[in-house]
């Protein structure tokens, strides 16, 4: 984000595009709600009538899997009505000549049919982000993500902030608000295959060296290349290039699409570990389990997704033979030839992160204690930390400008057809969080929503297919089926269905295409084609998702069971 969250409120306009954040960031929303209190404009671009719509300026029902034939033409708006910011572009930005060849061919009429937006309605639309005063913001969430022209999206954003002069001022630019509590922590601290600490290159010979001093090891023993993403596990395995997998903190049997699919190809590793707090359904399938500590039970860092770090410490002690993560990950380094020594989480962070990053440098436990935080860029211990970014239309490229990128769309990698002619979109709900883990392990939120979950219907589809409010249903994809419980919805578009991944009898992911985008190998998950149909047996229906249910958790019980059994890592 190149903005801050509580900065939102201050905000002239707020463009939320493919962002729910009544569901997904319900503390978000109340930022929002508060920037519309003190008088900023929201604009809402989803395919369904989420909560912030109803108190939208402007509401575009865009049509889903349309992104980019969406901002082309929104940028378009811009350009052709007279409203860029020359003066910005010319001193800080380059490629806009190249840029316009591709967005000159989008405008708001040619794309009427692929977006379902009215002209006039995206006209006002762009107008109304384009000069709002003092700043506008551009949000997104994971349904700008998800889709296989992802980053062509965010692409589009950025250069529709910087072309309209959106950017480099406080409270304005971008805000892709992360996915779950702590990606941008993760990332942070090098959680990915391309970047060290800090987001700084894994092929870049000087990066290395200085990696290669502070660990004490030579400079070859570091990778030069970019390493693989999680969504390429069950390619790999399948083409016999992985055969050890050390899944930390996740379920991708649950999480990841194709679920099927990656189960069977799970089952060929040679070794699979997972460290995790509760028995998941793919920590039943690992050879070795090590129980970590939750959250309570341990002490760190998490960073918000405004690039806040805020630090947590333990509310109880570790309960039986659980240990902290950083203490397993540790162990099995100095046992597997490199020794790790550290005395608690923060010698980590002082010597791995501050003393690595430069941007972190300032962010000492002393100023996160209490209700204290440290807004990274914080190069120094008494800098007050940076909850705007490009302040003055600085960017961290080589020359200090932004470079314009342009895309043109492409249809989703698979449409409906005859067969399967819905389009399922994944979803969250404000009720679970992430795979369900933790959440679904609690008695009382299991009380407010419970399996199978649902499934949201448009009310004509539904009628269609004759299925009623709260019925069970099945539905199912070229790759698997599953029930679940519908919830015919008028606020739910036309021709697409919604369901929560967090369900694990009524799992979406049995439904979702394995198919990721080129460049950050994120899956498609939301569009994919499907079908849904009624059940005619409501009563078996019920009885047979409790039996379903249950067997799965008397199975993780067992395994459970099983692994208190076996020796843990001394």
């Amino acid at each position: 984000m190149s903005c801050g969250v509580p900065g939102m409120e201050d905000a002239g306009c707020l463009f939320l595009f493919g962002y729910n954040p009544a569901d997904a960031h319900p503390i978000v929303a109340r930022r929002i709600l508060r920037a519309k209190e003190k008088g900023a404009k929201i604009i809402v671009a989803d395919p369904r009538v989420i909560e912030t719509a109803r108190i939208a300026d402007i509401y575009l029902p865009l049509k889903i899997g349309s992104n980019i034939a969406f901002l082309n033409a929104f940028a378009n708006v811009i350009v052709s009505e007279g409203m860029a910011d020359k003066k910005f572009i010319e001193e800080h930005t380059t490629g806009f000549d190249e840029w316009w060849e591709t967005i000159k061919n989008y405008t708001p009429e040619n794309t009427a049919e692929i977006t379902g937006i009215d002209p006039e309605q995206m006209r006002a639309a762009a107008r109304m982000y384009a000069t709002a005063e003092p700043s506008s913001i551009i949000c997104w969430g994971m349904g700008v993500c998800q889709h296989h022209q992802n980053v062509e999206a965010v692409h589009t954003c950025a250069a529709i902030a910087c072309i309209s002069g959106q950017i480099g001022k406080p409270n304005s630019g971008v805000a892709p608000v992360r996915g779950q509590n702590n990606v941008q922590g993760a990332c942070d601290m090098g959680a990915l295959p391309n970047y060290f600490p800090g987001y700084q290159s894994v092929t870049d010979p000087a990066i290395k060296q200085k990696f290669a001093d502070a660990w004490g090891v030579p400079v070859e023993k570091l990778s030069d290349h970019v390493g693989y993403k999680v969504s390429d596990v069950p390619t790999l395995i399948e083409q016999g290039k992985l055969h050890a997998f050390y899944n930390f903190g996740e379920d991708p049997v649950q999480t990841e699409p194709d679920a099927k699919h990656l189960t069977e190809q799970l089952a060929k590793l040679d070794l699979f570990i997972c460290q995790d707090i509760f028995m998941t359904q793919s920590a039943a399938l690992a050879d070795v389990v090590l129980p970590a500590t939750s959250w309570g039970e341990h002490e760190g860092t998490f960073t918000a997704c405004d690039r806040t770090f805020q630090y947590f410490s333990a509310a109880v002690p570790p309960k039986g033979e659980c240990r902290h993560d950083w203490e397993i990950i540790a162990d099995l380094s100095t046992r597997m030839g490199y020794p790790m020594h550290y005395e608690n989480a923060q010698d980590i962070w002082d010597t791995e992160l501050r003393a690595m990053w430069p941007k972190a440098a300032g962010a000492t436990y002393e100023r996160m204690q209490g209700t204290g935080y440290a807004q990274w860029p914080v190069p120094t211990e008494d800098h007050p930390g940076s909850p705007d970014l490009f302040l003055g239309g600085q960017f961290s490229t080589p020359d200090g400008k932004a470079r314009l990128k342009a895309h043109d769309f492409d249809t989703p990698t698979e449409m409906p057809d005859d067969e399967y002619p819905l389009v399922l979109c994944t979803v969250r709900e404000v009720g679970h969080y992430s795979c369900r883990s933790m959440t679904g392990n609690c008695r009382t939120l299991s009380l407010l929503a419970d399996e199978p979950g649902e499934i949201h219907i448009n009310p004509e589809d539904a009628a269609a297919r004759g299925i009623r409010d709260g019925e069970i249903v099945r539905a199912f994809s070229r790759r698997g089926e599953t029930m679940s419980r519908a919830c015919v919805d008028e606020r739910t578009d036309k021709g697409t269905v919604y369901m929560t991944y967090q369900w694990w009898v009524g799992k979406c992911n049995n439904l979702t295409l394995h198919v990721v985008d080129t460049k950050s190998h994120t899956p498609e998950d939301k569009y994919s084609a499907c079908q849904v149909e009624a059940v005619a047996d409501q009563v078996w229906a019920e009885r047979h998702l409790q039996e379903l249910y249950h067997e799965l958790k008397d199975r993780l019980a067992a395994e459970a069971s099983a692994q208190d059994a076996e020796p843990v890592m001394a």
